[in-house]
């Protein structure tokens, strides 16, 4: 008995060290990356917090505010290989997840040979998502969620770690195509990208227009990126935290207990996997914050981010001007 107790203290003083260790070097992570992106804290973030659960990223906001940018210097200081697609109602899925080609030898003998698609990367930036079609969507679909793609009945595996960053414009909708649900649910933030603040554009301004322009530099690889990610899961939870997570999920449900003052105004509400991806992001948020375990104020934060996705007003709630961002302000007032 006594054997059992020390081991776990020990246990414990190395899940506390290691938890130490990641905080800091998420601080140079950040740091790194601020020196390219200004201001926009929030948004690089929850990006970080995404990436640290391994999961996708859905990153909606007008074209200009470095979204691009953000995702090449995520890849330059994570060590990660990045690739950029852009989609196109013309894109195919063979574009994205590549195809097999004839190929003669020398000797006439032919045989086929897979070319690899950008999908096989660390990072792939899928730009203005929403423009391809449900066709190359689905494609990248089966892509973020079994992390290995089928061609001509073969099976290959993606690259590990693999996260895909989706943007999309929230402004022009014309020629394109909205995301099913089931793969919107595949991603486990959205990011609403907004306007710098003043401060941050006047530093934008004076480090970008000059001679010089200030780079990122690697701080973690992909092998760090992994252990950090299985880390994450480490992180005690208390049941406080779990008991926020259940409510704010479970009261957005219509049809299954959901709260009286929600449930007429949803159309369809967040299933299981939003409350696996809230508990996820809040253990990965309080590491960021050097924290070593997660609070309530940690569920709240990322309440929006998680459930904005996965949620959908009906007819009455739209025309009577409700928005999703008032259903998730509603739900998450009896937590503070």
């Amino acid at each position: 008995m006594g054997n059992t107790t020390t081991l776990g203290a020990e246990s414990s003083e190395k899940l506390v060290d290691e938890i130490e260790q990641l905080g800091e070097r998420l601080i140079a992570v950040r740091q790194s990356i601020g020196r390219v992106i200004f201001g926009q804290v929030e948004v690089i973030d929850e990006t970080l917090i995404t990436l640290l659960c391994g999961g996708h990223v859905l990153l909606i906001g007008v074209p200009g505010l470095a979204k691009t940018r953000l995702v090449e210097t995520l890849g330059i200081v994570l060590g990660l290989d990045n690739r950029r697609v852009q989609c196109t109602p013309d894109l195919m899925p063979a574009d994205i997840i590549g195809s097999e080609v004839l190929e003669e030898s020398e000797a006439g003998r032919r045989s086929f040979r897979f070319i690899k698609g950008p999908v096989f990367a660390q990072l792939l930036m899928a730009d203005e998502i929403n423009r391809a079609s449900p066709r190359t969507q689905s494609a990248l679909l089966q892509a973020m969620q079994e992390q290995r793609v089928t061609v001509a009945g073969e099976t290959h595996d993606l690259p590990r770690p693999f996260h895909v960053l989706a943007t999309q414009n929230p402004l022009e909708q014309e020629g394109t195509y909205p995301l099913p649900e089931a793969q919107l649910d595949r991603f486990l933030l959205q990011v609403d990208v907004t306007y710098p603040d003043l401060e941050s554009e006047r530093q934008m301004l004076m480090a970008t227009t000059g001679v010089v322009e200030s780079t990122a530099t690697r701080v973690m690889d992909s092998a760090e990126l992994e252990k950090a990610q299985r880390l994450i899961r480490r992180v005690p939870v208390g049941d406080a935290v779990v008991n926020a997570v259940l409510k704010l999920v479970r009261d957005s449900r219509p049809g299954g207990g959901g709260r009286a003052d929600i449930v007429p105004h949803v159309a369809w509400g967040p299933g299981p996997r939003a409350s696996q991806a809230l508990m996820l992001a809040a253990r990965a948020r309080a590491v960021l914050d050097g924290r070593l375990a997660p609070s309530v104020d940690d569920v709240m934060a990322l309440a929006g981010p998680v459930l904005r996705h996965r949620m959908a007003l009906n007819f009455a709630a739209r025309a009577d001007g409700i928005t999703i961002g008032q259903i998730i302000d509603r739900l998450v007032e009896p937590l503070r």
